[in-house]
């Protein structure tokens, strides 16, 4: 018979090797042999996979972090900027509320005494002669515009009644009163970018050059249109500030809960958009300028709910704890929002002090004695706080809120003033010193010195370049450091007018490609990137896809 085998008598075999081909027959029988023992291996791993096992593989499987260690280190770095924002804001609010409050007292205290010194200088004229064809440096020519149009405006002021105004806003709905203050906001943004251009133009109508052949009948209407703008936007933060009183003085509280969460409405406004670092720059200049509004608004609101309860001090710390909520609230929002800016926007934190840094540029550079603008302008252009419209306001208030009679009240207000006056004098000293330390930190002493001149129309270019390597010595003293207290050096009426920028366009920038030669005619220069220095943004400047 066949001699048995491993695979037995019944099971079917593989043909063996050398054999030849197999049969019909012996292929399928070997293949049905592979197919039943697949079958059985597989029987074997379906019974391994239990449940039981399932939750061992799912308790002790294992992974690598640092095998994606970018993405986890960005998501860190994301958390330490959130973390850090809140400082470095509030560094940069603080620092820009003091520069605010530094043109705020100024309207106050240097001012009036800049415009006696020039009235005594028409006074004193005659006597010394007609020495150049001046009558007043063109800063004098400003201060006198801004004493007159102040003074003015307080007297318009005195036809304004704010008890009826007070008890016709309270007299409307809660709802009413929202919708008031919301368009009031607004209406405030847009008429200080166009109340700034208004004042702007009034100085330069009145202090141009005489070769501009231009009629002086020409700034009287340019006077009457910045009184109007001044008037109207001191009556427009009256309403502003009565509407913020009523709201303290509701029994409820109720408005003063919804103006409060109007706030918290502007984060849904501006944290899903997209911002870039000019964007943002923009937008703290634009909170620095509201946080600094607030506070003056809050100062007036308490002045008239005191005078109303005869002073009674008592009255003050039912108020106090209101105060504390408007502006905690402000503070959070302004935390909340430029934390979540910055986090989707991929910003670091020491952007803020770039921005720190540009705004003490323009408090150095304004001390220069070839400065081309006073600096209480220069904040009013770059965060849209003007400060004549607020001082007309809180002048009105104040005198109408306390009565100075008597010999003892009269020296009580003297001393006042003279506090002022210290007070100034302090806050700029600190300030300037700060900001000197902020430019050395940045690296832009060397551009501070070192001043582009803008093409004049109609003036070659070259000839502006040797004018001005005529008078780049004036800077600096005789021992070779900079000056940044004296006044302006007066310049021939032959000599055409100078319109000094900063060289220092290119800190803190997006890249606008490579520098280009200042010889260069100006509509080659329109043709630049549109991306712009921070030092060249102001708070009216359209960045991007956002004005504010």
């Amino acid at each position: 018979g066949e001699p048995k085998t491993l695979w037995g008598s019944s099971e079917p075999r593989p043909p063996a090797a050398g054999s030849g081909q197999p049969s019909p027959q012996q292929r399928t029988e070997t293949l049905g042999f592979y197919e039943s023992d697949r079958g059985r291996k597989k029987k074997r791993s379906l019974s391994d996979l239990s449940l039981l096992r399932f939750i061992s593989a799912e308790l002790t499987r294992g992974y690598f972090l640092e095998h994606n260690e970018a993405k986890y280190t960005e998501r860190r770095e994301r958390v330490y900027t959130c973390m850090r924002i809140p400082k470095e804001l509030e560094k940069l609010m603080f620092f820009g509320i003091f520069l605010c409050l530094d043109a705020f007292l100024y309207v106050f205290t240097l001012l009036p005494l800049r415009v006696i010194l020039a009235m005594f200088r028409l006074i004193t004229l005659p006597c010394y002669g007609l020495r150049d064809r001046r009558l007043l440096q063109p800063a004098q020519v400003c201060d006198m515009l801004k004493g007159v149009i102040l003074v003015i405006c307080y007297f318009m002021m005195h036809y304004v009644d704010y008890s009826m105004m007070y008890h016709l806003i309270r007299g409307q709905s809660v709802i009413k009163l929202y919708i008031i203050y919301n368009m009031l906001e607004v209406a405030d943004r847009l008429i200080s970018s166009f109340g700034q251009d208004i004042l702007d133009a009034l100085y330069w109508t009145a202090t141009e050059p005489k070769e501009r052949k231009r009629a002086h009948i020409g700034v009287i209407p340019h006077f009457f249109m910045a009184v109007l703008y001044v008037f109207l936007h001191a009556i427009l933060i009256m309403v502003q500030a009565t509407t913020l009183n009523v709201a303290f003085n509701s029994h409820n509280k109720s408005l003063l809960t919804i103006m409060m969460s109007n706030n918290f409405v502007e984060i849904k406004g501006s944290v899903f958009k997209k911002f870039e670092k000019n964007n943002l720059f923009q937008m703290s200049n634009s909170d620095i300028k509201e946080r600094f509004t607030n506070y003056v608004l809050l100062l007036i609101v308490c002045l008239r709910n005191m005078e109303q309860f005869s002073w009674n001090p008592d009255h003050l710390w039912v108020l106090f704890p209101d105060v504390c909520m408007v502006v905690a609230s402000e503070i959070a929002v302004d935390i909340v929002k430029h934390a979540f800016i910055t986090k989707f926007n991929d910003i670091t934190a020491d952007v803020y002090s770039e921005y720190r840094a540009s705004l003490a540029f323009d408090l150095v550079s304004s001390r220069q004695k070839n400065a081309y603008t006073d600096y209480s302008d220069s904040v009013s252009r770059r965060m849209g706080f003007i400060p004549l419209p607020l001082a007309v306001l809180l002048i009105r208030v104040v005198t109408s809120s306390i009565k100075v009679q008597g010999v003892l009240a009269y020296v009580c207000v003297v001393l006042f003033y003279c506090g002022l006056i210290s007070l100034k004098v302090l806050n700029s000293i600190v300030l300037l010193g700060k900001s000197c330390q902020y430019v050395k930190e940045a690296k832009m002493e060397e551009k501070l010195f070192n001043p582009v001149l803008t093409a004049t129309p109609g003036k070659p270019p070259g000839k502006q370049q040797g004018i001005f390597k005529s008078t780049q010595g004036i800077s600096t003293d005789e021992n070779g450091s900079t000056s940044v207290t004296n006044q302006p050096v007066h310049q021939k009426e032959n000599m055409p007018s100078l319109l000094v920028t900063s060289n220092s366009d290119q800190f803190l920038t997006t890249p606008d490609g490579e520098e280009k030669d200042i010889s260069q005619d100006s509509s080659e220069l329109k043709h630049r990137s549109a991306k712009k220095d921070l030092l060249e943004i102001d708070r009216f400047t359209i960045c991007g896809n956002r004005i504010d």
